[in-house]
């Protein structure tokens, strides 16, 4: 816990076989709850969790295991953890990539808006690090800015890194959504937003690492069609809230 509020994090986990030990062991020791969601792996991911479930520790017991029999998609992976881990008992619930690229000495700083109760909704963002430009891939740095700007354009507000899946969010507000309408692949964290900026939830962003060294990243070019097709979606939504307003 911290502060006395019961932390949960949700690791989303598709072939991670080479990465998910390492984000078991370095998790924080504040975290109560682990939720490992496995989005139909082919390889030993599930092994892995299971394997640090059994062992005879702290850190083998906070450890919860779901699995998808098929890959359902990211988005649909991190639904199912957040249903998981406010059935746990979270009062936030925070998202770690099963990858390995986000930095656990970042994940205090992530929450700890929501833990105080100053947002509901705390993101990463990767663009705000002072070493960025050296970090961070060119390309992935470009198209992650011009998405932000396209999103804050939909959205209302202003997001300076829309992209970036390490999050925290109050349980709270997790129970007044229905995460079964969340965008299931890449544009889920547009569609979160946009589903946060409507209900007016205040929504702030906090400084993080980012961490590239060789994983593979599942975004493909023609992703980005979809993720477009979110962005419109969160546009047409806060369009007909403001019509429906007038």
């Amino acid at each position: 816990m911290i502060d006395g509020v019961r932390v949960a994090v949700v690791v989303p986990a598709h072939d991670v076989e080479r990465w998910l030990g390492e984000v078991l062991e370095t998790m924080p020791g504040f975290v109560d709850h682990v939720v490992v969601v496995d989005d139909g792996s082919r390889d030993a991911t599930a092994a892995i969790a299971r394997s640090w479930q059994a062992r005879p520790s702290v850190a083998g017991a906070r450890i919860t295991l779901r699995r998808h029999a098929r890959q359902r998609g990211v988005g649909a992976a991190i639904a199912s953890g957040y249903r998981c881990a406010c059935e746990l008992g979270a009062e936030v619930v925070g998202v770690m990539a099963g990858d390995g690229q986000m930095h656990p000495a970042d994940l205090q700083s992530v929450i700890a808006p929501v833990v105080a109760g100053e947002a509901t909704y705390a993101k990463g963002n990767r663009l705000g690090h002072p070493r960025v430009w050296q970090l961070m891939p060119r390309g992935r740095l470009l198209g992650s800015w011009v998405l932000s700007w396209l999103t804050s354009l939909a959205a209302g507000i202003r997001v300076r890194d829309s992209q970036c899946g390490f999050t925290a969010v109050s349980a709270r507000a997790l129970g007044e959504i229905d995460l079964g309408r969340l965008w299931p692949s890449f544009g889920y964290p547009n569609d979160l937003i946009g589903t946060f900026a409507l209900r007016a939830e205040r929504i702030v962003e906090v400084p993080v690492e980012p961490v590239y060294r060789g994983q593979k990243s599942g975004l493909r070019p023609w992703h980005a069609l979809s993720i477009g097709f979110v962005i419109g979606r969160v546009a047409v939504r806060r369009l007909r809230r403001s019509e429906g307003a007038r």
